[in-house]
C-alpha cells in the first residue's frame, strides 16, 4: 500500500525551514537547496512544491501572515468576553511589537519579506492587499472606539497612522534594540492621544 503524503504538512515543513534560515542567516540564504537542508528533505522535494524561490517565499509570507493572525486572535481572546473596541484595537496594534524569542524571529522574517517585496511587484501587491484589509478593520475599530462621527476616510487615516506607529516601534525593537516594554508604552501613549482617551 502506498504511503499517504500530507502535502500541506510538507509545505508547512518547508515554510518553517524558510523562517529558521531567514531569522538566522537572512533572506539571501534562503535558497531552495539551503532550505531543503534545513528542512531535512531533498532539494527535489522543495522544487516539487515550489518551482522557484519566489514561489517558496510567497507561500512563506502567507504563513507569516497566518502566524500573526493567530497571535492577534489569541491576544483578543485573552481580553475575555465582549471586549471594548478600544481594547481590541490596542491588542491588535501591540502585536506589531515583538516580545518573545519566537515573535522576534517572526519579526525578522517579516522584515526580510517586506524588504524583498519592495523589489518584487507580485509580492508587494500581496503585502499591500493584506495591509489594506488590516487598515480597514482597524478603521472600523477606530470609528467605534472614538464614539465620534468620523468620516470613513478620517478613520482610515487614523488607522493608517496607528498601524505605521506600531510597525515603526516594532522595527525599533528588531533593529535598534529598543526595549519592547518601552515600545509598548509608547504605542499605548500614542493610542490614547489619538483616540482622545
Amino acid at each position: 500500500m502506498p504511503k499517504l503524503v500530507d502535502h500541506d504538512e510538507r509545505r508547512h515543513l518547508i515554510a518553517d525551514a524558510v523562517f529558521r534560515v531567514t531569522a538566522r542567516d537572512g533572506l539571501d540564504a534562503a535558497s531552495l537547496r539551503h532550505v531543503a537542508t534545513e528542512a531535512g528533505v531533498t532539494a527535489g522535494m522543495v522544487q516539487h512544491y515550489f518551482p522557484s524561490k519566489d514561489a517558496m517565499l510567497r507561500y512563506a509570507m502567507d504563513e507569516a501572515r497566518v502566524r500573526y493572525e493567530q497571535r492577534m486572535t489569541a491576544a483578543i481572546d485573552a481580553l475575555g468576553p465582549e471586549p471594548s473596541p478600544r481594547a481590541v484595537l490596542g491588542a491588535m496594534l501591540q502585536n506589531f511589537i515583538p516580545r518573545t524569542r519566537a515573535e522576534i524571529d517572526d519579526g525578522r522574517v517579516s522584515l526580510a519579506f517586506q524588504a524583498h517585496a519592495a523589489t518584487h511587484e507580485e509580492l508587494s501587491a500581496a503585502l499591500a492587499a493584506d495591509d489594506a484589509l488590516l487598515v480597514e478593520h482597524l478603521a472600523q475599530l477606530v470609528a467605534v472606539a472614538t464614539r465620534a462621527d468620523l468620516a470613513a476616510a478620517d478613520a482610515t487615516l487614523v488607522a493608517t497612522g496607528l498601524m505605521a506607529t506600531a510597525e515603526g516601534l516594532g522595527l525599533k525593537v528588531l533593529s535598534a534594540g529598543m526595549d519592547p516594554a518601552v515600545a509598548a508604552d509608547a504605542l499605548e501613549s500614542q493610542l490614547a492621544r489619538v483616540l482622545g482617551l
